[in-house]
């Protein structure tokens, strides 16, 4: 008992000599700008010093409550440490946003913002203060983007929305791989139900902002989103994702036959060659054609389609065969939402999913994706032929 209080006593004199340090260093600072105020800036100004006022201030280190403020005779000194009446140093504001980003309510965030500093702040005013994001979402939507991207993965999410009742409302996402690897999260739309008009509609915007070339694009076997996605960019190739189709087809066998279909189709999609890949596919359909005729002759159909990325560098084949990069991204928002059981309205969606998309561009556009530097050669010429006859 007596270790703890002596313990607790010791924290609060280091908090107390942290704050009466900042507080000595901030007056300091404003001591010296008066200074430079009155004898740099304006030294023909009949002028001088007058004082100081008190006042409090928030600062990340804990309160300030009696920060002295020095004024000169004509009241035109301002410092630029704070706003006149800006009872906070900025980083409250920033760590609001931050929590709001992170998944808490604005009702949660003002409970904890209460409980810190003794003062309140209402929903309205949390929501306020991340409106600031709205102005940020509307030039980052317009944006112009780069005219080649060698790969767009495609995919969606669904969330709960709040439209008088509640119902669950689709995320339109769309992430984008440089000619030299770096991916980008271009755009995000929300609301309505997943189809391939509202894919087409957001592929049209990102032609018209710039992006007139693109190498493949990867996506899941939504209906006619391979026809949509082809009347913008019709010179693309097109690579459904064989992960999803491989788990819809286990999904439709007998448990006892899973593993052995499963390595099956592995010797498809692991062929390095499109002839292997075909020959494999021979073999699948001898094997398994009469217990499974709609498993085999569906892969006998999208073929093509699931085959499409051995036409492409080896070194980067294992990140083209599947959507899996774009759905470790959206898995990445779906926590950021999931303490929300449903949003209040499309803003509050488009606030959080534009913060969390922020962080996720900050982090790739310092990683390179593996294999794209030995493929570049080759996607060039794969751009030459296509773009530039």
């Amino acid at each position: 008992m007596s270790s703890s209080i002596n313990n607790s006593t010791l924290t609060d004199q280091l908090e107390q000599m942290l704050k009466s340090f900042v507080q000595e260093k901030l007056e300091l600072i404003m001591r010296e700008e008066l200074e430079n105020f009155l004898n740099v800036e304006n030294p023909d100004v009949p002028n001088s010093k007058n004082g100081y006022y008190q006042r409090s201030l928030d600062t990340r280190y804990g309160k300030i409550e009696k920060l002295s403020v020095p004024r000169d005779r004509q009241g035109e000194f301002q410092t630029q440490l704070f706003a006149p009446y800006q009872r906070r140093d900025g980083w409250l504001e920033e760590a609001i946003i931050k929590m709001y980003q992170s998944g808490m309510s604005t009702r949660e965030v003002g409970k904890f913002i209460e409980r810190m500093f003794g003062s309140s702040y209402s929903a309205t005013t949390i929501s306020n203060i991340t409106e600031v994001a709205i102005e940020d979402i509307q030039a980052w939507q317009q944006r112009k983007l780069h005219q080649r991207y060698s790969v767009l993965y495609l995919d969606g999410m669904y969330i709960r929305l709040r439209r008088d009742t509640v119902a669950n409302e689709v995320i339109y996402f769309v992430v984008g791989v440089t000619e030299d690897g770096y991916r980008e999260l271009l755009s995000f739309y929300v609301g309505g139900q997943e189809n391939a008009l509202g894919w087409k509609e957001m592929l049209q915007d990102l032609y018209q902002r710039g992006l007139k070339e693109v190498l493949l694009g990867v996506f899941d076997g939504l209906p006619g989103l391979e026809e949509a996605f082809k009347s913008i960019y019709p010179k693309a190739d097109v690579q459904r994702c064989v992960v999803h189709k491989v788990r819809n087809t286990l999904n439709r066998v007998r448990k006892k036959d899973r593993e052995e279909v499963a390595e099956d189709l592995k010797a498809i999609y692991r062929s390095f060659t499109r002839s292997q890949a075909e020959e494999q596919f021979h073999l699948f359909q001898e094997k398994w054609q009469t217990k499974y005729p709609r498993e085999v002759s569906s892969w006998e159909n999208d073929l093509p389609v699931l085959l499409t990325f051995l036409k492409y560098p080896s070194s980067i084949r294992s990140v083209i065969y599947t959507t899996n990069w774009i759905e470790r991204t959206i898995k990445e928002i779906r926590k950021r939402l999931r303490p929300m059981n449903s949003l209040p309205d499309i803003k509050a969606a488009e606030k959080i999913v534009y913060l969390t998309v922020q962080d996720i561009n900050e982090k790739w556009s310092e990683r390179k994706l593996r294999g794209f530097a030995s493929a570049y050669t080759c996607l060039q010429d794969m751009f030459k032929e296509r773009y530039e006859k």
